[in-house]
């Protein structure tokens, strides 16, 4: 299953600036989402971090992260529960690899 930015849209109720995934390319409801965030130097987080060195915020990737993770499980939960909003609570031991560029 493949969804755009206006199937998305649907799901989430994030808009720009704070939208965070474009494409998801993938899914496995309940187990696996693969999703994709076109990462351009327009991003407004980029005026500021950090100028001439544009890297994105790890709390930003964490959120496009969890964004994933909430279409995720709307897809697999039931009509009932598709009318609640989800959360993003805790993360714990989240480690950077490197860094994420325009």
């Amino acid at each position: 299953m493949e969804l755009d930015v206006n199937e998305i849209m649907k799901i989430l109720p994030h808009r720009y600036p704070f939208l965070l995934v474009d494409r998801i390319v993938d899914v496995d409801p309940g187990k696996r989402c693969v999703g994709i965030k076109n990462v351009t130097i327009n991003e407004p987080f980029f005026q500021g971090h950090f100028p001439g060195h544009p890297v994105m915020p790890g709390v930003l990737i964490i959120e496009a992260m969890a964004q994933v993770a909430g279409i995720m499980a709307y897809l697999a939960s039931d009509e009932a529960t598709r009318n609640k909003v989800c959360y993003f609570m805790s993360i714990d031991n989240a480690r950077f690899r490197k860094p994420v560029m325009p």
